[in-house]
């Protein structure tokens, strides 16, 4: 019988929350049993949710780094550029770490995460979910079959969505480069993860272009106000960017009390979410906020056997799976995240394979199942001391994050760059 796996949540936000319900659906597999939090609310609710001691409820990951090893694991989910520190006091104390994408927003910071798991010796595993799904498994088995032959090039579309960039990108917290990270980085390290992983290739070099096209003031409507809540009504009615239309009359109004609107306030009452709407960040203009974030990106890759991959990222989208077609010298395959469907050439058969996960809002269906694929995984790697469960082993994360990093420079520079 595997061992219970004993675990520590560092940032008791949307992720740590939503990793640690893994402990409430599989309670004989993983424990939760130590938070660190400087957000009240959410240390507790957590604490309450898993049973955690007063005395294992800590308001930062320094306070918790000064005690004595407490337990196997720790899943670090603060803020992007809060993950080094905490990452790299956790191995030198041999915890093993599960660390929310993306390892960090600088190459040096990666490198850095790198070199200290490596000396720990401790297991290490980077949230790519995406590489964890039932979807991605069943392309990968597809693709090693030889059906379509090799992969020649790939085209990649992560459709943001047009409201999700205005919640995350514009008014959220990975609005601004300095106080979060690139866009690339932090929305798109999972799609350039899972196209090294599919095409099973290091990357060569990289060239990119994107631009803050429309989330700027420039853009605001002439006699626009800098809230939505005091827009003239003729300009709110009219704007599909309008936080009182996407966190009011899209959500809750319809009974929507979960993310986002969870985001503006931890208790999401009309009131509540009223008074976050008229004096919080999430209730300002989309035109009126100090993003610096792009909104559009395009990212070509070269790797080592020849094969090229084009990677879309934009908001402007309903929200949806991702869409991917991946081109080989015998067949081609064109994807959603869901349904693959593949075309051979040598008799333009068509077959589908549907992989969709039901969407339950728990544990079981984030990302397509790739949350719970990623913490099935992680657990039974930790309770059975079996690393090669592990789908990213440290090195192929890091080359990713540097390919993230080369996208980046590119775009700033106009350069082509090699790895």
């Amino acid at each position: 019988m595997s061992k219970l796996v004993r675990m520590a949540v560092i940032g008791a936000g949307a992720r740590g929350r939503g990793y640690a319900k893994f402990a409430l659906a599989f309670p004989d597999r993983l424990k939760i049993v130590a938070v660190a939090d400087p957000d009240d609310f959410r240390r507790n609710r957590m604490a309450k949710e898993h049973g955690i001691p007063e005395e294992s409820c800590f308001r930062s990951w320094q306070e918790f780094c000064s005690h004595p090893k407490m337990c196997d694991v720790v899943a670090i989910c603060t803020q992007d550029s809060m993950h080094e520190a905490p990452a790299i006091a956790c191995a030198k104390l041999k915890y093993h770490i599960l660390l929310e994408k993306p390892m960090a927003p600088t190459a040096q910071a990666c490198r850095n995460i790198t070199a200290a798991v490596k000396e720990a010796g401790v297991m290490f595993v980077v949230c790519h979910v995406l590489r964890y799904t039932q979807y991605t498994k069943m392309l990968r088995q597809i693709i090693q079959s030889g059906e379509i032959g090799k992969i020649v090039s790939i085209q990649h579309l992560e459709p943001v969505g047009y409201w999700h960039q205005a919640h995350s990108f514009v008014r959220g917290n990975w609005r601004n480069e300095a106080q979060s990270s690139n866009m690339l980085l932090a929305k798109c390290c999972h799609d350039l993860d899972w196209l090294r992983f599919i095409m099973a290739q290091p990357c060569k070099s990289v060239h990119s272009f994107g631009t803050l096209f429309h989330f700027k003031a420039s853009e605001k409507p002439a006699g626009a106000a800098d809230r939505c809540i005091d827009c003239p009504r003729e300009i709110e009615s009219s704007c599909p960017y309008s936080a009182y239309k996407i966190y009011f009359r899209d959500r809750f109004c319809k009974g929507g009390k979960l993310w986002p609107v969870d985001v503006l306030t931890p208790e999401v009452t009309a009131e509540n979410l009223s008074e976050a709407l008229r004096k919080g960040p999430y209730g300002r203009c989309v035109y009126a906020c100090d993003n610096d974030v792009v909104d559009n990106q395009v990212v070509n890759m070269v790797f080592e056997n020849g094969a090229t991959a084009s990677m879309t990222m934009t908001a402007f989208n309903p929200h949806s799976g991702r869409l991917t077609r991946i081109f080989g010298t015998l067949g081609y395959i064109d994807t959603d995240s869901s349904v693959i469907r593949v075309t051979k050439f040598l008799d333009d058969s068509v077959r589908t394979i549907d992989t969709k996960v039901a969407n339950d809002g728990g544990i079981l269906s984030g990302h397509g199942g790739g949350d719970f694929g990623l913490m099935d995984a992680f657990v039974r790697a930790l309770a059975e001391n079996d690393p090669s469960q592990i789908l990213s082993g440290v090195d192929e994360t890091l080359e990713s994050h540097l390919m993230v990093f080369a996208a980046e420079e590119s775009r700033k520079k106009g350069s082509v760059e090699n790895l």
